[in-house]
């Protein structure tokens, strides 16, 4: 629905695919024409190469956005476009390849001036390895999937009798969640923020950043909220963090949109965690306070137009903390809530955004993601900003499935929130099975 908004401001006719499980998702009804590609598994369907390839052609589609996940961050997806002459909206193959790769990532950014986390030279072949590897880096560490994302393939080693077992098993994830058995370590870092670049990049040599965002309140290292700007940054961190994400850009010659997530420790050090070489879910909240709509700027990049802003352009004003409404229950270990949705009311009034996915009689399925709606909001200040959030959230109302509706107005109540005062372990700390 984001990319289909963009798209109808900017007066391009969109083609919905959708499996069959998604004949009456909201952007199937919204866009100009749809057309159908496989059943429910997303391996017949939205990841299924040949179908999405066939739907453009069919249509007569001169670009695909490839969206948040699935074949977003597929190389091989992006150099068969380019085959069948079409558009791509997002980086270069090379792009993707060299920075989906972690332990590629690692050595590239190092030798742009990017600063790494202290880890392994490369992937590491086996357990032997990454003993000696260890014994280098010192614990506690992580062994990391290096074709990984989305937190899978990763296990913390408090101490060597750990390693082995912790080795095996996430090599063994990272070989059933991405076909890549590979494994790199990398120094454990105690009670580190998540902060997160956003660039824009264009075919004519500009790259531009547009601040920080704040991502450290995860489960099990999938974002749960997001805002911008972060209450961590000076204005001298945000110059030096933004300039090594531009650093990293040029460093693989990237185009479109992009962010580059570091690592930010207790002592203001912060280093290059990974790239995500796509639009990201929690944009939103970059674009409530810069007013820049990074989806637009990312059709007329693939277009072949230049930015329509300079660095010297962007301002940041005010607030804005995003949150993700997921089909899940919370004081269930998150367990996933398919069902029908029997009432749905968004919050409306000032400052409210709602980027959503769902309406009344809406059938959640089983097979996807449980994303039903981002809820954003901006205010003139922190203070205004979790204000807002609080009285939208209270006017959300979601019927027939559980939702995570009900955590998100208990973190806005506490005080260690309020103040600012975030961690990746944040959730973890307060709450059962997060």
């Amino acid at each position: 629905m984001r990319v289909l908004r963009a798209a109808r401001e900017l007066g391009i006719q969109t083609v919905a695919v959708y499996s069959e499980a998604d004949r009456d998702a909201l952007h199937v009804r919204y866009a100009d024409e749809r057309f159908p590609i496989g059943p429910a598994p997303s391996s017949e369907s939205y990841l299924h190469i040949p179908n999405v390839i066939n739907a453009a052609v069919q249509t007569g589609a001169e670009a695909i956005h490839p969206g948040y996940g699935f074949l977003s961050e597929n190389h091989r997806f992006a150099e068969v476009c380019r085959i069948w002459k079409l558009k791509f909206i997002g980086p270069p193959p090379a792009a993707i390849e060299r920075m989906g790769d972690k332990a590629a990532a690692r050595r590239t950014m190092a030798q742009a001036g990017v600063p790494v986390i202290p880890g392994s030279d490369g992937v590491v072949a086996s357990v032997e390895d990454a003993r000696r590897a260890a014994e280098r880096l010192g614990y506690p560490l992580l062994v990391k999937a290096s074709g990984g994302g989305g937190g899978r393939g990763i296990r913390i080693v408090e101490s060597a009798d750990q390693l082995a077992e912790s080795f095996e098993r996430a090599a063994r994830e990272a070989q059933s969640s991405f076909s890549n058995a590979d494994v790199y370590l990398e120094r454990f870092i105690a009670n580190p923020r998540h902060i997160e670049i956003q660039v824009l990049a264009d075919e004519h040599g500009h790259v531009v950043t547009l601040g920080e965002r704040e991502s450290s309140l995860q489960r099990r290292r999938q974002k749960v909220m997001e805002e911008a700007p972060s209450p961590a940054l000076t204005p001298e961190l945000r110059a030096a963090m933004s300039e090594a994400a531009v650093l990293a850009a040029r460093a693989v010659d990237y185009t479109s949109a992009g962010t580059l997530e570091f690592l930010l420790d207790e002592d203001g050090r912060f280093y290059f965690m990974e790239m995500n070489t796509r639009v990201q879910v929690e944009h939103a909240v970059t674009e409530m306070v810069t007013g820049i709509d990074i989806v637009k700027e990312q059709i007329t990049i693939a277009a072949g137009e230049p930015l329509s802003f300079g660095q010297q352009d962007v301002q940041m004003s005010g607030w804005s903390i995003e949150c993700r409404i997921n089909a899940e229950d919370p004081e269930h270990q998150f367990r996933p809530s398919p069902g029908t949705v029997t009432t749905w009311v968004p919050p409306l009034g000032p400052g409210v955004r709602v980027d959503e996915g769902a309406y009344p009689g809406y059938q959640v399925q089983p097979f996807y993601d449980s994303l039903l709606a981002k809820l954003v909001v901006w205010g003139r200040d922190r203070q205004e900003a979790v204000a807002r959030m609080r009285r939208a959230l209270y006017e959300f109302q979601v019927e027939g499935v559980h939702t995570t509706v009900g955590l998100h107005r208990q973190l806005m109540e506490d005080p260690a929130f309020v103040a600012g005062e975030l961690s990746t372990h944040f959730l973890a700390d307060r709450i059962a099975g997060a």
